[in-house]
């Protein structure tokens, strides 16, 4: 057969299809995306015991206006239905289902928390339900072979306590390290980091290790019982509420160790200011992101960009938060990926 009988008879299949079914000639999105909208969602603890982390999902509402004022994505508007899970598991579960099965959202958007995007991982992967740049540092986020729907944004729970690890075993080979986490996967995941991180090193350096549960009302007791061992440097894998109950803690008790906390918790306002600013002085941590409170950062046009924006979509938020600079960059980075053609 020639090539042009060839692409005759090519020609004619296609036209066939679309006869017999002229829905393929007609444009097909998924749930969620249409000519005008984008539709996502999101879980956020507006309430309980994470509630500090709520400016990020106050914030990215805040800059998802912005984005529709200037026209959307690709003429697409967004709307992001943002849900309270309380930093509740189970209640995650039940928010999400009702994003995807009855709002039937396009994706799910920097959701925060390890625990509880946990809790919907399996569901979202096996319903082919984007769960995009997550609001969580685990490690378990970068596997797409098993999951391949899943994507996070900032660096996993490695980097940091990599870093942290270089930095004792440099400076303070010697450390005795008392160690606080949150009995759940994201203390866990941190601790185990840690460790594989020292290396041999770790059943030497590590004395003591307390927990607690996201449910406590306080820490003082693991607090006081880390101090008695001994231990010169406190590695802090706490969430807000209970790293600013460290740190508070610590000094109250006359116990200065070298204190490291996670990015996480470095908020003036949700964590140094509740703390007592005078008693956080000393604290160590790492950073990916431009600190607003940070001088050099003062004539930067990103950031000048970024106080714009404050004052004309989220005056009544707090400048000094960096809550709400990383919600900003977890859009940038998701706006890159809804510019992309939605089918």
């Amino acid at each position: 057969m020639s090539r042009a009988s060839v692409g005759k008879l090519a020609a004619r299949i296609v036209l066939t299809l679309l006869c017999a079914n002229p829905a393929l000639a007609e444009k097909k999105y998924d749930p969620g995306a249409s000519d005008t909208e984008i539709k996502i969602g999101q879980t956020m603890p507006y309430s309980g015991p994470a509630s500090a982390y709520s400016a990020s999902g106050k914030a990215e509402a805040a800059y998802f206006q912005k984005i529709n004022a200037e026209g959307g994505v690709n003429g697409r508007k967004i709307k992001l239905i943002s849900l309270d899970d309380s930093y509740s598991p189970p209640k995650t579960v039940e928010q999400t289902r009702r994003l995807v099965e009855q709002d039937e959202v396009l994706l799910i958007f920097g959701s925060l928390g390890t625990p509880t995007n946990t809790s919907i991982h399996k569901y979202l992967n096996a319903k082919k339900v984007p769960q995009l740049f997550i609001n969580t540092a685990d490690m378990k986020w970068g596997d797409p072979q098993h999951f391949p729907w899943t994507m996070a944004l900032y660096p996993n729970q490695r980097t940091v306590t990599t870093l942290f690890a270089s930095y004792l075993i440099k400076s303070r080979p010697d450390a005795k390290i008392a160690v606080l986490y949150q009995s759940d996967d994201y203390g866990k995941d941190y601790l185990k980091a840690f460790k594989e991180a020292l290396g041999p090193r770790a059943s030497k350096m590590i004395v003591a290790e307390a927990s607690y549960e996201v449910s406590d009302p306080v820490i003082d007791s693991q607090i006081i019982s880390l101090k008695s061992t001994g231990a010169d440097t406190l590695l802090d894998l706490s969430t807000a509420k209970f790293t600013a109950q460290a740190i508070r803690k610590a000094y109250d008790i006359d116990w200065h160790p070298l204190h490291f906390i996670l990015y996480g918790s470095t908020s003036i306002p949700a964590v140094l200011r509740p703390a007592g600013l005078d008693k956080s002085v000393g604290l160590i941590s790492g950073a990916f992101l431009k600190d607003p409170n940070d001088p050099q950062w003062m004539d930067d046009p990103a950031a000048k960009e970024w106080l714009a924006w404050m004052k004309k979509y989220y005056a009544d938020g707090d400048i000094a938060e960096l809550y709400n600079v990383w919600s900003t960059t977890i859009i940038l980075a998701g706006r890159r990926r809804l510019s992309w053609p939605v089918t």
